[in-house]
């Protein structure tokens, strides 16, 4: 997950410039216009710590002077927007929505995909563990299970606010510490040796188009989708950001199809009335969750 403001925070380094009220309000404004992240108080020391390195590389003396450039310059306010948010995340991260991806929903995927495309988001996929995550889930435990998706039209789309993130997903290689958390055998069938730790088998990799996108602004995709994952996202926007994002999630849902949240989140607003709960975190069409 990366559409949200970032957990940790950091002591101000000696000699750096300090982040006054106004200038921490006008950035917390930009934020929330920009990406509908909610930036409170209690986030100051991260954003000075975030943004003392933007300030030495763009040779500005204070936060007055860096403020200013962002209002003016749209380059440093994205960069600025990427810098500000989170990107923590690994492999089958709550497993137990996977273990409901592959036991209730791909059963009723491999019937479908003999006669219509299927499409799976990951919107915040951060570095890409979990889109890739769910590829392992589609090719299962060894090549002979991936075997179905060889005649299937099947598509991951992997979207992230922060272009870096979207590179990273693309690029599909890992450090061997995070390959730990993917159990054996799927470990074993998709993973392949990397100077950098571990990289992507290339039939994972070809399941996932990696996409930079801001969740709040116009999407340019039509389809619905089967299954969409939207983890530890929204829990750092406001309500109102969050009702509007989670009713437009379920509008891209497609029938038969499950919203997948991350475990301190709920739905709120109209999609509450759209979607009904079925699992811990996870949400169907109403009509569907009640059966």
């Amino acid at each position: 997950m990366s559409q949200a403001a970032a957990s940790s925070s950091a002591g101000e380094a000696p000699g750096e410039s300090e982040l006054g009220a106004a200038e921490f309000a006008a950035i917390a404004a930009i934020m929330q216009r920009e990406a509908r992240i909610h930036l409170s108080d209690a986030k100051r020391t991260l954003v000075h710590s975030r943004l003392s390195r933007r300030l030495r590389e763009r040779r500005l003396a204070t936060f007055r002077d860096y403020v200013a450039m962002v209002q003016h310059d749209a380059e440093e306010r994205a960069t600025m927007v990427v810098a500000l948010t989170t990107n923590h995340t690994h492999f089958f991260r709550e497993a137990h929505h996977f273990d409901h991806f592959r036991e209730t929903l791909m059963p009723e995927l491999k019937r479908a995909a003999s006669a219509r495309p299927v499409r799976i988001w990951s919107a915040g996929c951060s570095s890409g563990e979990e889109p890739y995550t769910i590829a392992m889930c589609l090719l299962g435990r060894d090549r002979t299970a991936a075997a179905w998706l060889r005649q299937a039209d099947v598509r991951i789309l992997a979207t992230d606010i922060s272009t870096p993130m979207v590179e990273a997903t693309r690029r599909g290689v890992y450090g061997a510490a995070a390959a730990e958390a993917i159990p054996e055998p799927y470990r074993s069938a998709w993973l392949r040796p990397s100077p950098q730790g571990v990289e992507i088998a290339p039939e994972a990799r070809a399941l996932v188009t990696a996409r930079p996108l801001n969740l709040f602004e116009p999407w340019p995709m039509r389809q619905r989708y089967d299954a969409i994952f939207c983890r530890n996202v929204m829990i750092y926007f406001d309500d109102a950001a969050k009702a509007e994002l989670e009713l437009r999630l379920a509008d891209r849902l497609a029938p038969g199809g499950f919203l997948y949240i991350g475990h301190s989140e709920r739905l709120i607003g109209p999609a509450a009335q759209k979607l009904g709960l079925c699992g811990q975190t996870l949400y169907a069409h109403a009509q569907e969750a009640s059966r």
